[in-house]
């Protein structure tokens, strides 16, 4: 089964990767940019077609990436259908097309997981655990909505445990919703405690209160599948946060092989195979908005630092009344590109020694 699951988990890689090209490729003839070829995979060639349009489409026989190659994309062209040639705002366009088809793709994949919820856990509290000691009207009372944790806006019950744990000092600045008035809690002394479930008699680590569930109408699943797909954001946003400042290591960063064999634990660690495909397909919808986010970065080789690139000479061109020689930018994707193909052998490196190690 966990070998299926690995298989289901390539698959989706396969068409995170082509959806994100095929938003190159929609965008790119909207704007009547000329393209050279549209692959599926990187390497030696299995299957190869030129169409009408002179569009060269081709699958390869590593799932590991793919390209939209457009004529003029990294230099200068004379065509007057080259990427290089055309409106800044359609080279804005086209670029930015592939990571908002990985966004929809992912929007699409928790639509998908939260139409089988019978309901949703929001974060107002229902009742308390016995013995907790957060409960007053100086403290959380019945009813309260939790609406901020730590400045982080809380959409699901989740968010509040999620933002809770991020605390390095045991106190929250909570902002709670209270009779339809706001009430704000700062430095707020919270750690999990041990309390006894009422439901099955055993020892929990709790904050010691219950959210309600709320059922999951159509409204509903459209609102939160939107707010899971902020959460996801976020969670990158958080992830990069924590990189930079060292909370966490380069280490400790998950690559392709990583991410197929988390894939595969979450497949296989579900109830049945039905939950264990909606575990992976939630899984998936994670990566496609986190590679959405990531591919806008302003860094060489990313989408994201061509269009920063673009802005800059964009910019400069209006300033200096002077064309900006692309073969610069050229020159700044190439060396980015090797900086990043040495960073994912890294971390392959590190996932493979993970996976090795147990």
């Amino acid at each position: 089964m966990t070998f299926l699951y690995i298989l289901l988990a390539i698959l989706i890689f396969g068409v995170l990767i082509a959806i994100h090209e095929l938003g190159h490729f929609m965008a790119a003839r909207a704007c009547g940019v000329k393209v050279l070829e549209f692959s599926l995979g990187m390497g030696p060639v299995l299957w190869r077609r030129d169409t009408a349009s002179g569009t060269r489409v081709s699958l390869r026989c590593l799932p590991i990436g793919g390209f939209c190659a457009m004529e003029g994309e990294d230099g200068s062209s004379d065509d007057p259908a080259a990427f290089v040639n055309a409106a800044a705002w359609k080279r804005f366009i086209i670029l930015v097309a592939g990571a908002a088809m990985n966004f929809l793709l992912g929007l699409g994949l928790i639509a998908v997981c939260y139409s089988q919820l019978p309901a949703f856990s929001v974060p107002t509290v229902t009742r308390f655990m016995e013995g907790c000691p957060y409960e007053g009207e100086d403290a959380i009372m019945l009813g309260d909505t939790f609406y901020r944790v730590n400045g982080e806006r809380t959409y699901l019950a989740s968010d509040v445990s999620t933002y809770m744990a991020r605390s390095r000092n045991g106190k929250m600045d909570l902002e709670l919703i209270r009779d339809g008035k706001k009430v704000v809690l700062e430095d707020f002394p919270m750690t999990l405690r041990e309390y006894t479930d009422p439901d099955t008699g055993q020892q929990v680590k709790r904050y010691g209160f219950y959210f309600e569930n709320q059922e999951s109408g159509l409204w509903a699943k459209i609102k939160y599948t939107w707010y899971c797909a902020l959460d996801f954001v976020r969670m990158v946003r958080l992830g990069l946060t924590d990189l930079i400042t060292g909370a966490v290591g380069v280490k400790q960063i998950t690559g392709v092989v990583g991410v197929v064999d988390m894939m595969a634990q979450v497949g296989t660690e579900a109830a049945t195979v039905a939950d264990g495909v909606l575990n992976v397909l939630y899984f998936a919808a994670f990566i496609a908005v986190n590679l959405a986010v990531m591919n806008l970065l302003p860094l060489p080789a990313l989408d994201g630092g061509r269009v920063f690139f673009l802005i800059v000479t964009w910019l400069l061109e209006h300033i200096l009344r002077r064309r900006i020689d692309p073969k610069y930018e050229g020159y700044i994707n190439t060396a980015g590109l090797v900086l990043l193909m040495a960073l994912m052998v890294y971390v392959m490196y590190n996932d493979v020694a993970r996976i090795i190690a147990g």
